[in-house]
């Protein structure tokens, strides 16, 4: 994969990736189909990411509210999952690409979970881009597990309470489940909804934010720089004056 030269090149790129059914009925598909080529669009998104600097790339895979989708649907988007990490994953490797998957996986069945776990050891060395797969993954549910793992720290280590509840935001990031990932510099999200959809809640606080009408099967390479065009002119001031 070619470099090439941008300017204000965003860190971290996160993608709402929506779309997949409409463009599917669009063709008188069942909505799978649409899944299925909607991994064409990650794959171009990947190229993309690499080609431009970008050093994250998060997806939006499956939402916690998904689970509340028909069986059939959600059965064949798992299945999907395995084959398409199965099948990217070496490719993946050979382009210094690291792969996560951040989410409630307590959900997921054994053999997806298998396959995350093998694909995460095989890329955990590469440093060219990270991309991360959101699965079984919602906004106020990482909050909630966070808020957890801060009682629980205060229960197991009580001397530490007033040291604990003293932190500030940047000390409350480390019990997300994103520790460690910086917070995305651009939202885009596809197929014309206009709302984040529970997603990244607190680490898109200060994000930018992209919503545009092509549905996902249809966002490729020319779509994923225009969207780091936008980004380019944009103006981040986090609250202060310039």
């Amino acid at each position: 994969m070619a470099s090439e030269t941008m300017t204000n090149v965003p860190v971290h790129v996160s993608m709402i990736m929506d779309g997949n059914g409409r463009w599917a009925k669009e063709r008188g598909k069942e909505r799978v189909f649409g899944h299925f080529e909607g991994v064409e669009s990650v794959r171009a998104c990947v190229e993309a990411a690499v080609e431009t600097g970008v050093k994250y790339l998060s997806i939006y895979a499956f939402s916690e509210e998904n689970w509340n989708r028909p069986q059939d649907e959600v059965l064949a988007l798992m299945g999907l999952m395995v084959k398409a990490m199965a099948a990217e994953m070496k490719k993946l490797d050979q382009n210094g690409v690291r792969f996560m998957v951040i989410g409630n996986r307590e959900r997921l069945d054994d053999e997806l979970n298998r396959t995350i776990d093998d694909c995460m050891s095989m890329t955990a060395h590469n440093d060219t881009l990270t991309l991360i797969v959101l699965l079984s993954y919602s906004g106020k549910w990482d909050i909630l597990q966070a808020a957890k793992k801060m009682v629980e720290e205060v229960a197991d280590h009580p001397e530490r309470k007033d040291e604990i509840l003293s932190m500030g935001i940047d000390g409350f990031d480390r019990y997300l489940a994103t520790a460690g990932i910086p917070d995305p510099d651009l939202i885009v999200r596809t197929s014309g909804e206009c709302r984040l959809s529970n997603y990244l809640l607190w680490q898109g606080a200060y994000s930018e934010l992209l919503f545009v009408d092509t549905l996902w099967p249809d966002f490729r390479k020319e779509e994923f720089r225009a969207a780091l065009d936008y980004y380019s002119k944009r103006d981040r001031r986090y609250g202060k004056v310039k």
